[in-house]
């Protein structure tokens, strides 16, 4: 059985994974990346990358090739026969725009830009399990090229768990979903659409089927630039009865009932919907072990105010990659033991307001009541647009930031069991 050695071996070439390997390169760390997929592959999502995930994209030097792509300045909200448009917000950090990028284009772009960083990209090949594992670490991964159908060790000194929402790998460590928290379902849809190069994202509050009956969860039609439009419906597990729903049966309601203006024909979507189930606000633990940590969607790494979990994907890739990159120069493992609390600092409070949140519009004639308030007002509106995408400012705060702070001081005193019931 051949081997090969590494400083860093990640597990997974998705977002995650991809902006670790950057971030590990670029500092010097000699990083293999091990993904079961031959890229470009598609993925179940919107497409939609929020002005969080643009920054991160900017960080790793991808303006010139995000600007191929469709660019997009806000988020129209649809609900009770009302429209509201609303600009991303001015923020001394992130840009006030995003674009659309299908995943199948936005993880090659990504992996080939962690490529050119220096890492090594191994595709077709799927880390099947860890090499000696024992209470000081794991050796590496037990590889299997599908090509081939050859077993390789990949030794390293340090591994990055990025291989998704299911994450085997990560189970395989211990690691499982706190399932007292949210979990996100969605499904989604391309359609030939001549809006395709709108500039706002749409999302639909209030969802009804064809006889005018409210429907659980929210609906996306987001423009992606190319003659189509992704159309999606997501829904998360604080819904009561969440898990007799047909997710499928929900899409072509949602399509069959899109808006005029998108002149779709929602009996021919391109190809068939796809779905997938998504862990959310820091779900997944332990986050990290003697030598390696969980990052992204393995982490359950995703927002449940609106699932978005692209960004911090890159967020936590980037943030695993300084712990590895400290913890070799200083040989000294005891480094990323604060990668949790790290986790904690920035997302911790943000994603126990949104726990709480999810619990809120789990309740259908609640959420309903709340939309139809929020719909009459732009100003709330645009409140909860940059709540919900995490768009306050750290400093030079405003009367948005200040209503926010208020909020989560509160949230802050709740009993972990009361946010968990």
């Amino acid at each position: 059985m051949s081997e090969k050695s590494y400083d860093l071996l990640v597990i997974g070439g998705g977002p995650a994974g991809a902006a670790t390997a950057y971030w590990a390169a670029k500092a010097g760390l000699h990083t293999a990346i091990i993904e079961k997929k031959v890229f470009p592959r598609q993925k179940t999502c919107g497409d939609g990358l929020t002005p969080r995930a643009v920054h991160q994209l900017s960080e790793m030097n991808l303006n010139q090739e995000l600007n191929e792509y469709h660019r997009y300045e806000g988020l129209r909200a649809i609900a009770h026969d009302k429209s509201i448009e609303m600009k991303w917000p001015d923020h001394p950090i992130f840009p006030s725009y995003g674009y659309v990028v299908r995943r199948c284009d936005l993880d090659t772009m990504v992996v080939e830009n962690a490529v050119k960083a220096g890492a090594d990209f191994f595709e077709g090949m799927e880390a099947i399990s860890p090499l000696d594992k024992s209470d000081i670490g794991i050796e590496g991964a037990l590889v299997l090229d599908h090509s081939s159908g050859e077993n390789i060790k990949f030794k390293a000194k340090f591994i990055a768990v990025a291989d998704g929402a299911n994450s085997r790998f990560g189970r395989s460590l211990g690691s499982n979903r706190n399932k007292k928290y949210p979990m996100g379902m969605a499904i989604r849809g391309y359609f030939e659409s001549p809006l395709d190069k709108e500039p706002w994202i749409e999302s639909a509050l209030d969802v009804k089927d064809r006889q005018g009956n409210s429907m659980p969860g929210y609906g996306w039609i987001f423009p992606v630039g190319n003659g189509t439009i992704n159309v999606g419906i997501g829904l998360l597990s604080t819904f009561r009865d969440y898990r007799d729903v047909n997710t499928t049966h929900l899409f072509n309601e949602f399509a069959l009932t899109l808006p005029d203006y998108w002149e779709i024909n929602p009996l021919e979507p391109i190809e068939p919907p796809t779905g997938g189930r998504l862990p959310m606000a820091g779900s997944v633990g332990p986050k990290a072990g003697h030598n390696w940590l969980l990052v992204g969607d393995a982490a359950g790494s995703v927002n449940p105010f609106n699932g978005e979990g692209i960004d911090y994907a890159y967020e936590t890739g980037r943030l695993a990659a300084s712990l590895f990159a400290e913890a070799n120069a200083q040989k000294d493992n005891s480094v990323l033991t604060r990668y949790p609390d790290l986790l904690d600092e920035e997302y911790g409070l943000y994603f126990k307001v949104a726990r709480l949140f999810a619990k809120i519009i789990g309740n259908p004639v609640l959420i309903r009541e709340l939309t139809r308030v929020g719909m009459r007002s732009q100003t709330l509106m645009e409140w909860a647009l940059k709540v919900m995408a995490n768009l306050m400012k750290e400093n030079d705060k405003g009367l948005d930031e200040v209503a926010y702070s208020a909020i989560a001081s509160i949230v802050r005193m709740v009993p972990e069991q009361k946010v968990n019931d």
